[in-house]
């Protein structure tokens, strides 16, 4: 049953076989009279990993907000496992995301005073199904296994990173955002971060879109798109943009 933005339930829409996972029609964000960007539209399949690109200020991360209900479009619809997430109020969309949707901050939020396994465990243990042994299995898969005990302070900005995406994809969510996850990072790392994103996509068919102002990191996507103020369209071979 789908929770309506009346009700406040937690949606529980198991994710259709074939279906889109992702679905945004006419998207719009402006800030007082200006729109940063708008008729922005997208589909996203399972196990499809899509990379927009864009100028500074075009909205990517205002776009990716958008998507997870974290901002509120002034323009179109988000729709996620068929469930129209920007409709629903802020305890349903707290919930739904909780649930279907896996966050990758390029700032990592993590949570300074847990350890590395605790800051994983956390999307567990919020949906009441903690599983140590899947904690070790997500570290593991993003090469940080026997650093579960170590606090946030005493890694590097590459392990802070994947601790992030280990975070991001401990529940198995439906969809993965990420917002510049190989930003700030040295190369060789940056391309550590992007396998583990991509194979842990690929081996749990999540769909995902990063936003990033990296060539190197849109080329590993299955699709590369560009947002502009008008909306999103395909990039082809992506060319260098402006920082």
């Amino acid at each position: 049953m789908k929770a309506t933005a009346s009700t406040g339930r937690t949606p529980e829409m198991p994710q259709s076989s074939g279906g889109p996972v992702l679905q945004v029609r006419g998207l719009g964000k402006r800030y007082g009279e200006d729109w940063v960007f708008r008729g922005a539209d997208l589909v996203v399949a399972p196990g499809e990993f899509v990379a927009v690109l864009g100028e500074s200020g075009v909205g990517k991360s205002t776009l990716l907000n958008c998507i997870a209900a974290l901002d509120r479009p002034d323009a179109g619809e988000v729709e996620v496992l068929g469930q129209p997430v920007s409709r629903l109020d802020e305890t349903a969309q707290a919930h739904f995301r909780r649930r279907h949707l896996g966050f990758v901050f390029q700032a990592f939020h993590v949570l300074p005073h847990l350890s590395v396994a605790q800051n994983v465990a956390l999307p567990l243990l919020l949906l009441g199904t903690p599983d140590d042994s899947r904690v070790e299995q997500a570290l593991q898969a993003v090469g940080l296994q026997g650093l579960g005990e170590r606090l946030p302070q005493q890694l590097s900005g590459g392990q802070l990173q994947r601790v992030a995406i280990a975070r991001a994809l401990i529940h198995r969510p439906a969809l993965i955002l990420a917002d510049e996850p190989s930003g700030n990072l040295d190369p060789a790392t940056a391309q550590r971060v992007m396998d583990a994103l991509a194979r842990q996509v690929s081996e749990h068919r999540a769909a995902c879109v990063l936003v990033t102002h990296s060539l190197g990191a849109a080329r590993r996507a299955d699709r590369v798109l560009r947002l502009t103020a008008e909306g999103l369209t395909a990039a082809g071979d992506p060319e260098p943009i402006e920082h």
